[in-house]
């Protein structure tokens, strides 16, 4: 499979249910009540639970290395949140390769559900057994 500048990846959509956003932060051992307790998470100012920044950044490498293959490395994860991932939405993540050096390719991703923007970033992933 060749790689370029410019190669779009695939969409990815997640959908995001109550049982992944909780289940995530506890995996994650983030205890803080907005990503498990609705009602204290009201209380806080938020309309309803939501995703933790471990679990974006864990769907992030994820949705990259599953492009990328099992041999590839990831050197650098860069993202910045934006609006809250809340249950019964879609996040639909996107990518686009904006430079290669070698085997090392940086990708500008995008994740997106119904309120806009929630992370944007880069990754580097160190390719093996993919052509240039």
């Amino acid at each position: 499979m060749n790689v370029s500048v410019g190669d779009e990846l695939p969409p990815l959509d997640i959908p995001l249910t109550r049982t992944m956003i909780v289940a995530t932060a506890i995996a994650s051992r983030d205890y803080q009540d907005v990503h498990h307790d609705p009602s204290l998470a009201a209380e806080r100012g938020s309309k309803d639970v939501f995703m933790n920044i471990l679990t974006t950044n864990g769907l992030v490498d994820r949705y990259v290395t599953a492009w990328a293959g099992p041999s590839c490395r990831v050197t650098a994860i860069r993202i910045r949140l934006g609006v809250p991932n809340y249950p019964g939405d879609t996040m639909r993540l996107t990518g686009t390769v904006t430079a290669r050096n070698g085997d090392d390719v940086e990708i500008a991703v995008k994740g997106v559900n119904a309120l806009g923007p929630h992370v944007t970033g880069t990754v580097v992933v160190r390719l093996q057994g993919k052509k240039a």
